[in-house]
């Protein structure tokens, strides 16, 4: 649930008083209904609201500040810290040190959190007025800013009708969900896509979109984002905020970033399947998904087990990566007894270019030993074959340095 005004306001006003009381609370399934009759005593009829609260900040700790107001809905939708501050430097490249920054979707303010680090001017708009409280507050926490003369300006506003002129760059976010459910179409975006593009076209654009939207209409960049494994966004820029790529990945796990585009080597029309090497990689999401991996494999010193199939392999692992050493290629009808040999007692499963489901998969195995192993399940030319391997392995602290 969201807030009311009212209730941000009265959130804002207790914002140390709530802090305390939910410090010691567990706020999971089990103790919901205590843990709000307990806030209801000392809150009153707003308990609600600070449980509300208390439970969005608990369910991103560690991605944003435990002190920032926010709810449930907010505290999911909001772009990762890291992702913008990526977004913020593009644009900073891009415009100069004097660009201001109109973020027409603001929400609870992260984006303008990232906008002012990166020391660029900054305005802030949404349609929704409790989400534009919760943003003037957590602007207010900004380090860089010295009193409320700093604060940058804020104004209740459609992102389809244009509140203010002078923007050097619109920033937008589109609502991905409806009625809990992810939206694929551009048009359903919530605004729909084509209607934000209307509204401010002739200046540059930089607007997030979820990452299985089609953008093969997207006359500039599109940017696929990671962070820790997992594909965030896909961010659209205007050419004129793109050096002339097309496709980027911006791959982000812990402090490292790794940025990968198609103006790299990709191969041509060389074909870059080979057998395995020692080791078989799974490209991040991000890679994938912007269609980088042949360029990825070059930059890499990797090749391709099939030109086709998005799996790499290799003498090593790369820096920030994962990969497994590859032991053994096994027909899918003989998996089961080869994992037997081998005393596997639980296997990471792999599959890209076969129909194969990994659970039902692994109950098929019935694996009774006690090593880990893991199965890559692919394509090779007109073959599904298994590739067994050892666990899951990490680069070495010594490969993420030299990266560096």
């Amino acid at each position: 649930m969201s807030f009311d005004a009212a209730e941000v306001h009265f959130l804002v006003e207790n914002a140390q008083k709530i802090t305390a009381a939910t410090a010691d609370l567990a706020l999971n399934k089990k103790t919901m209904i205590a843990d709000i009759a307990a806030l209801r005593d000392t809150f009153g009829e707003q308990g609600r609201a600070v449980a509300e609260l208390a439970g969005a900040r608990r369910s991103v700790a560690g991605k944003l500040p435990q002190e920032w107001m926010m709810c449930h809905d907010s505290a999911q939708q909001t772009t990762p810290l890291a992702v913008s501050a990526e977004r913020a430097r593009r644009l900073k490249v891009a415009l100069g040190n004097d660009a201001l920054a109109h973020d027409v979707t603001c929400s609870i303010g992260t984006e303008g959190h990232a906008v002012l680090d990166a020391g660029l001017d900054y305005l802030g708009s949404d349609i929704d007025l409790p989400r534009l409280l919760m943003a003037h507050y957590n602007l207010s926490l900004h380090p860089g800013l010295d009193g409320a003369s700093e604060l940058p300006k804020l104004v209740q506003a459609d992102a389809l009708i244009p509140a203010t002129t002078g923007a050097d760059v619109i920033i937008a976010d589109p609502a991905r969900r409806k009625n809990g459910r992810r939206i694929s179409d551009p048009g359903q975006l919530l605004p729909p896509l084509p209607s934000l593009l209307d509204t401010w076209a002739g200046l540059p654009m930089a607007v997030k979109c979820a990452p299985g939207v089609d953008f093969s209409g997207w006359q500039g960049l599109v940017s696929l984002v990671s962070v820790d494994g997992g594909v965030k966004e896909a961010c659209l820029y205007s050419p004129q905020l793109a050096d002339g790529e097309t496709r980027e990945a911006v791959v982000i796990r812990g402090d490292h970033l790794d940025r990968l585009n198609d103006q790299l080597d990709d191969g041509g029309a060389e074909s870059l399947a080979r057998e395995p090497g020692e080791f078989i990689i799974d490209p991040d999401g991000a890679i994938v998904r912007a269609g980088l991996v042949r360029h990825y494999a070059i930059r890499e010193d990797l090749w391709m087990l099939d030109d086709r199939i998005a799996y790499l392999t290799g003498n090593w692992i790369p820096a920030g990566t994962s990969g497994f050493r590859f032991l053994e290629e096994v027909p899918l009808k003989k998996l089961k007894s080869a994992l037997a040999a081998h005393k596997a007692g639980s296997v990471e499963i792999l599959v890209r270019g076969v129909d194969v489901d990994p659970d039902q998969l692994r109950k098929k195995l019935q694996l009774k030993g006690s090593l880990p192993f893991a199965v890559v399940i692919t394509r090779i030319g007109s073959r599904g074959v298994a590739l067994l391997c050892g666990p899951r392995e990490f680069s070495s602290p010594d490969a993420l340095l030299n990266s560096n």
